[in-house]
């Protein structure tokens, strides 16, 4: 009799991963609904499930292939999310939102060229990609604080919160265009990746 061998992709991680996905909804249909502070607390829980799920994968060595996919992808969505909710509240903000998804665009598409064609590994995040996110947070944050306690958009720190964020965002996009362009022409065999060799493992299994 065959031995059931347990899911790895069935942890912790990976379901606080899932949740981050999940809580997407609520947070749109509170802030298009007006009920900021419902959806304060709602992007606030996405967030601690981000910095957890990395926790418990490093300490407890729960690394999968899946979440190392995921984890990224859900952040941009969430991401994507609150830019589109910001922008229909205050459309004049699009300019400085449209770079957060150019920049989000063109570095999936560097991603998928990598794998697709030259069957190397893309860059994992960098401590400067994790500041414009951090700063993207904040300044959401602080946005709609403003509009629930005053009722009012304060549109000077709207712009000046997001042109700082907008900023960060540009100069993680240069770091990670470099690392993309290093990684592109190196022979350097740890960036290579070996699909054939990663499904015949699942197979294996």
């Amino acid at each position: 009799m065959r031995k059931r061998v347990k899911n790895k992709n069935f942890n912790v991680p990976n379901t606080l991963t899932v949740l981050r996905f999940f809580l997407i909804i609520p947070f749109v249909y509170y802030f298009l609904g007006d009920h900021y502070v419902k959806a304060v607390v709602i992007l606030a829980i996405s967030g601690l499930t981000d910095m957890l799920d990395g926790l418990i994968a490093r300490k407890f060595n729960q690394f999968t292939e899946l979440g190392q996919m995921l984890d990224p992808l859900f952040d941009k969505l969430t991401q994507a999310a609150v830019a589109i909710c910001l922008a229909v509240k205050q459309p004049i903000l699009i300019p400085l939102l449209a770079i957060f998804v150019v920049k989000e665009c063109l570095m999936v598409t560097a991603a998928i060229i990598l794998i697709s064609r030259n069957k190397k590994k893309p860059s994992g995040s960098k401590w400067y990609g994790k500041v414009a996110t951090v700063m993207f947070y904040i300044s959401f944050g602080i946005i709609v604080a403003l509009q629930s306690l005053f009722g009012k958009d304060y549109l000077a720190v709207s712009i000046t919160l997001l042109s700082i964020t907008a900023g960060f965002m540009i100069y993680a996009f240069v770091r990670y265009a470099k690392s993309y362009f290093k990684i592109l022409h190196s022979d350097d065999p740890q960036y290579n990746l070996d699909i054939q060799e990663i499904m015949d493992k699942k197979k294996n299994r």
